[in-house]
């Protein structure tokens, strides 16, 4: 990315298109005569469904060109070409509701690397079923909300959830470690805008004591998966996976460690990419322009 220089701005432009000739042409044509430069591109055909996607990375000077003029801009291109797109500025944040049970690891390093400016979100508020981590949310100066779950009060409090969303007006919600299922319903209003983090050893090892399970088995990988939420319990459209191998001189513990180690990994990974317009969805899989 180039340094910040306060006399140009910077969008990005993420498109979803069927495939075509010469649409890497019609689109950067179009942003160039609007005074935009191509700083970065990628792009991507797919042979069997015949989509396109492209990503482009602009700066222009100040004045040129701002997000209303460039979205008007290019609408005529977009219609023509039958295109979903999406054109933020690189400046904007993401505004992020996180959910958390017990575990603290991915809750702690997504309010690490936002704090640092590694994630280019804000964690607007945590939503929690227990009180464990309310004085480390609060320390990081975000609002901090127990929802209780049971099966009695399900409902009551996925519809409490909804109001944060709304209240907050939060664009994306993460699952960091909440150990709760989500119902058919609360997955449809959140399509394409959850993500969860699993292990995995999914299917092989399910229910308690995953690694325990994998330590008799004498796996030689650890992995975590991120996905974005769907009503199949941990296999919606895949973002980002992470694998560290392992061996037989790690104890059940070790893989613990390691586990967590490649879920902060891929949870990261998913939540930066989605923030910065580079995964598109595409049935029940992903394309990520990186």
């Amino acid at each position: 990315m180039p340094e910040n220089d306060p006399g140009t701005v910077e969008h990005v432009l993420t498109v979803h298109c069927p495939e075509a000739h010469g649409l890497v042409s019609a689109i950067t044509t179009n942003l160039t005569q609007q005074g935009c430069d191509i700083f970065d591109v990628k792009h991507f055909s797919d042979r069997f469904t015949d989509e396109f996607f492209i990503r482009c990375h602009t700066v222009s000077e100040a004045g040129t060109a701002d997000t209303a003029s460039l979205t008007a801009g290019f609408a005529p291109v977009a219609e023509r070409h039958g295109m979903r797109f999406r054109l933020e500025p690189v400046q904007r944040r993401t505004r992020v509701l996180i959910m958390v049970s017990r575990f603290s690891h991915c809750l702690t390093d997504l309010l690490h690397r936002t704090r640092i400016g590694e994630l280019p979100i804000e964690i607007v508020a945590v939503v929690s079923n227990h009180l464990d981590h309310r004085s480390l949310v609060e320390w990081h100066e975000v609002p901090f909300h127990h929802v209780p779950v049971t099966a009695a009060t399900k409902p009551a409090a996925e519809a409490r959830l909804l109001e944060l969303v709304d209240r907050y007006d939060a664009e994306l919600v993460v699952l960091a470690r909440y150990m709760q299922i989500l119902s058919d319903e609360l997955t449809r209003e959140l399509s394409g805008r959850c993500i969860n983090i699993h292990h995995s050893f999914l299917p092989s090892f399910k229910g308690a004591r995953p690694y325990h399970q994998a330590y008799a088995r004498g796996v030689k990988m650890v992995g975590a998966t991120a996905h974005y939420v769907t009503a199949d319990l941990d296999e919606g459209p895949i973002i980002a996976q992470r694998v560290i191998p392992v061996d037989h001189a790690h104890t059940p513990e070790d893989l613990v460690a390691v586990g967590r180690d490649a879920e902060m990994q891929a949870l990261s990974s998913a939540v930066k990419w989605h923030a910065e317009g580079r995964v598109v969805l595409s049935g029940n899989r992903t394309i990520v322009l990186v």
